[in-house]
């Protein structure tokens, strides 16, 4: 089984997303933010953003959707959660198999050496973290624009969607490439693939089934339809 989740299941515990009304990019331009050449540009701004939207989600918890998806990963055999989100809550949810395409905002590391520090020094008078190894610039472990996914990462994530017999897609506008390819790589091995969101996507026409509604409240439905089934068998 192979599940890959966006935005929408973290904006259920009160993550921005950076599409919709909502959005963050609704407050901030991307371009003076999210690429290399602005954080070189203006790190302190960029730094400031982003210790904001850390402090947002250190106050977010996993929502049912999560939870759900962490209980199902105990009942299959062979499960991997990709996201496309960098929020840690899969995890914190208790998920183990879990290859996050974008990174996690809870990460940093020198742009220099590459060394990881996952805790930079902030202080008033230095508002802009050095590595502790070589003094480089510390940034954080995500992906921005124009980067590309990590590698090793994502050759993880097509080959779970490969040999999964189930997909699902949760939560995501399905319009971010190239994640956005993988429930069509599970359907095209032969996998069942299952789409659950608030709204229809550009891949509704050619999943399997299509659930709309939250992740938060059809994930635990399918968990427990999963362990009634076990009952059932035991």
């Amino acid at each position: 089984m192979c599940v890959l989740t966006g935005a929408g299941i973290s904006a259920e515990s009160g993550v921005p997303t950076f599409r919709g009304d909502n959005g963050l990019w609704k407050k901030f331009r991307p371009e003076e933010l999210a690429n290399f050449e602005a954080f070189i540009r203006n790190p302190e701004l960029v730094w400031e953003w982003y210790n904001y939207r850390r402090q947002l989600i250190e106050n977010v918890i996993p929502n049912p959707g999560h939870v759900a998806l962490a209980q199902i990963e105990q009942m299959v055999q062979e499960f991997t959660l990709v996201t496309q989100n960098v929020d840690d809550l899969h995890r914190r949810a208790g998920s183990k198999r879990v290859l996050e395409l974008h990174g996690n905002i809870q990460r940093s590391y020198c742009v220099d050496c590459g060394a990881r520090d996952d805790r930079p020094d902030f202080t008033e008078e230095r508002k802009i973290p050095r590595c502790r190894t070589c003094g480089g610039l510390i940034r954080p472990d995500v992906v921005w624009f124009g980067e590309m996914l990590p590698q090793e990462v994502f050759e993880e994530a097509d080959a779970a969607a490969r040999r999964c017999d189930l997909f699902l897609s949760v939560g995501t506008s399905s319009i971010v490439y190239p994640a956005a390819s993988l429930p069509m790589v599970a359907k095209q091995s032969g996998a069942y693939v299952i789409e659950v969101n608030v709204e229809r996507t550009d891949l509704s026409g050619r999943m399997d089934q299509t659930l709309i509604g939250k992740a938060g409240e059809i994930l635990p439905l399918l968990a427990e339809s999963m362990i009634s089934n076990r009952r059932v068998q035991q």
